[in-house]
């Protein structure tokens, strides 16, 4: 109920701020390449993921924007596992996740920024069910058409998380 009131808050955070957006600056999308490495029980099962996600940014004020991100991350596994304990479901080869987030993203000088996102872990295995998404992070915008970001990414269900710190590097149109 509480991560449910969480998401709600942030959504609204975000549409009520887009008033207040600077018409200046346009907003933007961008289309990314995200591996990473599972941390904490996710690295027992596997070694690395890797992903891709699209994502929508729109200036609320001055430094900040509102970030809707989709994507999908894919945990190949190590070998043939079942592991219920930790959130996997049986599979010969990985598992896939579809991450559905909003956030906020604020530059803390013109290049460098912090951003914090909350959402949805769809997985795409049968019976994998939805976990609640977070993931705080800190990134360098190297232009107005590239992008790099490093953060924490946590997928919880039921007392288990499936946990990943993932990079992405991003091209904005």
């Amino acid at each position: 109920m509480m991560k449910k009131i969480l998401l709600t808050l942030a959504i609204s955070a975000g549409v009520i701020s887009s008033c207040f957006a600077q018409k200046s600056t346009p907003a933007k999308f961008s289309i990314g390449i995200e591996p990473g490495m599972p941390v904490g029980s996710a690295r027992d099962v596997s070694t690395f993921t890797i992903g891709g996600s699209l994502k929508y940014d729109l200036p609320v004020a001055s430094k900040t924007w509102f970030t809707v991100a989709a994507g999908y991350t894919y945990f190949p596994y190590k070998n043939d596992i079942t592991v219920a304990n930790v959130g996997f479901i049986e599979t010969n080869s990985g598992e896939g996740f579809v991450p559905l987030k909003a956030g906020i993203k604020y530059f803390i000088s013109s290049i460098f920024y912090a951003e914090g996102q909350v959402g949805a872990a769809i997985s795409t295995s049968s019976g994998g069910g939805t976990r609640f998404a977070y993931a705080p992070g800190i990134g360098y915008q190297f232009d107005t058409r590239a992008d790099l970001g490093i953060r924490y990414e946590g997928w919880s269900k039921n007392n288990t998380t499936i946990s990943q710190v993932a990079m992405r590097l991003a091209y904005s149109f």
